[in-house]
């Protein structure tokens, strides 16, 4: 039998973080934050979740910030987001 195992990228999901200057340039509403994830699946089908990985960048100056370089409006931009219902 032969069994076909391995990991799988879902969905990406996007959203601005209005209201937030970029670090760099000072530039306001300028970040979008970008969602990605893996999956472990089965024959093709996805079982569980396996990471999460998040990047800022922003539009004007091109720059991309990842989770350890989030400053703190980033990171309660983010948090407050995934509090509200969809």
């Amino acid at each position: 039998m032969i069994l076909f195992l391995g990991t799988k990228p879902g969905k990406t999901s996007s959203q601005v973080l209005s209201g937030i200057p970029c670090p760099y340039c000072q530039i306001n509403n300028t970040l979008t934050a970008t969602s990605h994830s893996s999956y472990f699946h089965i024959f093709w089908i996805s079982l569980f979740k396996i990471s999460t990985s998040t990047e800022i960048q922003c539009s004007h100056c091109k720059k991309v910030y990842f989770e350890k370089e989030f400053t703190p409006a980033m990171q309660q931009h983010l948090e407050d987001q995934k509090k509200l219902p969809k």
